[in-house]
């Protein structure tokens, strides 16, 4: 894999603001602790009994329930920074699955050197506490999205949510951006039918808000599609230099 630890400095830099020193000492244990895992395989199930915080180096990821009948809800996606589970070592069982959408590089670090970690200083828990509100004020507008905005709606806020995330991260330019989510990931992200997804897609298109070619989307308006999709950047807590980032202001 190519660029893993620029993605994950880059995306801990913009979300997490440690000071140097345990900012270096986080980044040395991760790197003790690599692995990878092959597109479309589960990181974690739900009812695993969590033993480490797993931290997305490289690759896409998501975050989802899965009823009984398999249908499937994506709850959240991960991308290169994201920790997949910053507080849940303190559970008994983890409540939800968490898969790979691309190959994945990432870190696994044992609860027990986080513990350690933290006890050196309160900014890593801080941190944690940060990723925390950001995933729940990111919970909060994606079940706005399911449950108040049109499927055109849905999918232009996603576009625009995610397309924001990775530009803060230094993942995206010059408008467009690595694109690995299939119709059916997107459908399962918002609540819609692959059908549903398929024609609301050659909808935005004809408008000219997005292209998607192979695994690449690019904006050809971003300031039009944040129009359409309502979409304000409050809720992702991005820092204040990066809020002008592609017109979303």
């Amino acid at each position: 894999m190519h660029g893993s630890a620029t993605s994950s400095s880059r995306s801990f830099d913009a979300f997490a603001r440690l000071p140097r020193q345990h900012r270096a000492a986080f980044e040395k244990l991760a790197r003790r602790h690599l692995r990878e895992l092959a597109p479309r395989r589960d990181l974690t199930r739900e009812g695993d009994r969590p033993s480490a915080i797993r931290l997305i180096l490289d690759g896409w990821a998501c975050r989802y329930k899965q009823l009984p009948d398999g249908r499937r809800q994506i709850v959240h996606i991960l991308l290169p920074g994201d920790f997949c589970d910053a507080c849940h070592f303190v559970a008994e069982r983890i409540d939800h699955s968490v898969g790979a959408i691309t190959r994945l590089a990432y870190a696994e670090i044992p609860a027990a050197e986080i513990e350690t970690l933290i006890t050196q200083g309160s900014e890593l828990l801080r941190t944690f506490w940060r990723n925390e509100m950001i995933e729940a004020a990111i919970a909060r507008e994606w079940t706005a999205n399911v449950g108040q905005r049109t499927a055109y709606e849905r999918l232009a806020h996603l576009f625009c949510e995610t397309f924001l995330r990775l530009a803060a991260i230094g993942l995206a330019e010059d408008a467009s951006c690595e694109w690995p989510l299939t119709q059916n990931d997107l459908a399962d992200a918002t609540g819609l039918t692959a059908v549903h997804v398929n024609r609301t897609l050659q909808e935005l298109r004809r408008e000219g808000l997005i292209e998607l070619r192979g695994r690449r989307l690019a904006l050809p308006d971003p300031a039009r599609l944040r129009q359409v999709a309502e979409f304000s950047p409050l809720y992702l807590h991005l820092p204040a230099e990066t809020q002008h980032l592609l017109a979303f202001r």
